[in-house]
């Protein structure tokens, strides 16, 4: 066979880039992402052999072995783990395979200064083995599968492009030959691999080996991490386990570690990241959790470990009650795993209820990543929802900070029987939002609702804490029962004539709005559509019509602030000529207006235009 030559990936090019010139500032942490990577590959065959012994042949002790050859300046890491074919070279190192990352890194990549780049760019992307080139100007990967007869050679210089090759192998596994940059060369001395395994892998669950000079000698305790007692685990121990699981580059937000005994034997280590990943609401994102039955390898997908609404959480747990061969099509539906997960639930809540209780700033930290997840469980999950409702925080228009439930409740008027709710698409628009302007008059708290989630889990909810969730742009709330407006109208107007204009703009627009009434919620603005009790709020039909989930478009309330100088100067001029058919017009141009502040679009375009011209010329012969 004829050595191939084939071109990276573009992502992945200018990823080597980036990772050769400026992803860390700490190099060692090439080896971690290599030792981890081979870890895995031993634990992938670890669990095939439970159900197909023969993959392990003879060659039944996984390890990884670090040689050094100071001679030619070349790392060897190796490991007996599964190892991988032609196709699996191609696809592991020249591609990023995973869904939605090729796009969002360029994204990234073509957007970013190099230099400001993030520590953690290769734990998000699990492209650990990239950093081998942090350290090497040439990388050679010799790999045979186990079970397969063909081994083959991957060899790149990180400049854009690889060979592959067959290669006659011995045995399965990987070995990698890292052909180190002479102003590298720390990294052949034995001490400083020591140094940097005990730092970042003395938890490796299988021996770590250092062949150098016709000596062996184990470098870790390849003990499982999660089965050691709390007590003798330090803070940076537990760190540097997450960073290997996760091929993360910050600490975890909480770290959760204990032992189940008695129905259920079982021992769970559990991380909450401190960022969010950036598929965390991509389709396919499956979570990071891994399985383990009695210290063996099973999945790092167990579907009916945790709901999806925990999507974000990190860890590993081991069974003692788990059949080993269990396969991971009949995971979800054991019932042993159903109790798991109850216990991992219910340990998760409330550690975030005593964050929230004794960290109340870092908590805020946690739902700004993953608020919007567990909004998720309040929708679907009835089981856990009044922790839920504990855990829930969102941004009040008084002050615009986070607030739980309660805080709001405690800070509601005498007379405020509701909990009010504005929906919007982020929070700019949601603090512009002509809805508020009476609440704000009033100082009545409104929660300002941003994520598509609530406008499903609020019609669920219904009520907290005995009061009704209510949204702004519902017609129908009478403020002055709960405190007057402080200001006073502009000027009095005839109120009869008044509702002369109301009853004309009724007339007029009868057949696109329900009706059309004063409004006790504008302040400043003229007028604004709202929904009547029981429609679908504006938002939830909007999102809907986006997602093609309807075509439904229900007739709204027109609400008109009958204060406003424009509604005084139309009474007048009613009073005045009584001609009602230039006041049809601007019924309809003000109607347009309210869809258009809606973020809707015109019904007639040119025949808006045509009114709006009417009046401007009329204004002007006026004047």
């Amino acid at each position: 066979m004829t050595a191939e030559k084939m071109e990276f990936q573009a992502e992945v090019s200018r990823l080597l880039e980036i990772v050769t010139h400026s992803l860390y500032s700490d190099k060692s942490v090439f080896l971690r992402e290599l030792i981890a990577n081979a870890a895995d590959a031993c634990d992938k065959l670890r669990y095939l052999a439970v159900t197909n012994s023969g993959l392990l042949e003879d060659n039944v002790d996984l390890q990884i072995i670090l040689k050094i050859n100071q001679k030619d300046r070349c790392l060897h890491i190796s490991d007996n783990g599964i190892g991988m074919n032609k196709e699996e070279l191609i696809a592991n190192l020249g591609t990023i395979a995973h869904s939605g990352t090729a796009k969002f890194l360029k994204e990234q990549l073509d957007n970013a200064d190099e230099k400001a780049v993030k520590p953690s760019l290769i734990g998000q992307f699990g492209v650990g083995f990239y950093s081998a080139f942090m350290v090497a100007d040439r990388v050679e990967v010799i790999s045979k599968k186990a079970g397969e007869d063909k081994g083959f050679k991957w060899v790149s210089e990180g400049k854009g492009d690889f060979t592959i090759d067959s290669f006659a192998v011995g045995r399965r596994g990987t070995e990698i030959i890292l052909h180190v940059k002479k102003a590298e060369e720390r990294f052949l001395d034995p001490a400083v691999l020591k140094e940097i395994i005990h730092k970042y892998s003395d938890h490796i669950n299988l021996p770590i080996i250092l062949d150098h000079q016709g000596k062996q000698e184990r470098l870790n305790q390849a003990t499982a991490l999660w089965m050691r007692g709390k007590t003798d685990i330090t803070t940076q121990q537990y760190n540097e386990f997450y960073k290997h699981l996760m091929h993360a580059g910050e600490d975890p937000w909480a770290t959760l570690h204990f032992k189940a005994e008695g129905k259920l034997d079982y021992t769970a280590l559990l991380f909450i990241p401190s960022e969010r990943p950036f598929d965390l609401f991509h389709p396919e994102h499956r979570g990071h959790l891994r399985l383990h039955v009695k210290r063996m390898f099973v999945t790092d997908h167990a579907p009916g470990l945790l709901p999806k609404w925990l999507r974000f959480m990190e860890g590993i747990v081991d069974s003692e009650d788990l059949p080993l061969n269990i396969s991971r099509e009949t995971l979800q539906d054991n019932p042993i795993l159903g109790k798991i997960r109850q216990n991992l639930v219910k340990k998760i809540l409330a550690e975030l209820q005593k964050k929230a209780d004794q960290s109340p700033g870092e908590y805020l930290k946690f739902w700004q990543n993953f608020g919007q997840v567990l909004k998720e469980g309040l929708w679907e999950d009835y089981e856990y929802r009044p922790q839920l409702l504990k855990l829930f925080r969102a941004v009040n228009s008084q002050d615009n900070k986070l607030v739980s439930m309660s805080e709001y409740v405690a800070k509601m008027k005498p007379n405020q029987q509701d909990i009010y709710y504005l929906s919007a698409d982020n929070i700019e628009q949601a603090q512009k939002s002509h809805y508020l302007e009476g609440f704000k008059e009033r100082q009545i708290d409104v929660l300002l609702m941003v994520d598509p989630i609530d406008e499903f889990w609020i019609p669920n909810i219904g009520e907290i804490e005995g009061k009704k969730l209510v949204s702004v742009t519902r017609s129908g709330h009478d403020l002055n029962k709960i405190s007057p407006a402080s200001s006073t109208p502009s000027a009095s107007v005839n109120q009869p004539v008044v509702e002369g204009v109301f009853t004309l703009f009724r007339m007029a627009l009868k057949d696109v709005v329900k009706d059309v009434q004063p409004s006790q919620t504008l302040q400043d603005s003229l007028a604004s559509l709202v929904s009547e009790a029981g429609d679908a709020d504006i938002r939830l039909e909007k999102l809907l019509r986006q997602y093609k989930q309807t075509d439904q478009k229900t007739k709204r309330i027109l609400e008109i602030n009958a204060r406003h100088p424009l509604i005084r100067d139309l009474s007048i001029y009613l009073e005045k000529t009584g001609q009602a058919d230039d006041l049809q017009d601007m019924a309809w141009i003000i109607y347009e207006q309210a869809r258009l502040s809606e973020g809707e679009q015109l019904l007639n375009p040119k025949e808006y235009h045509q009114r709006l011209q009417k009046f401007l010329r009329r204004s002007l012969n006026q004047g």
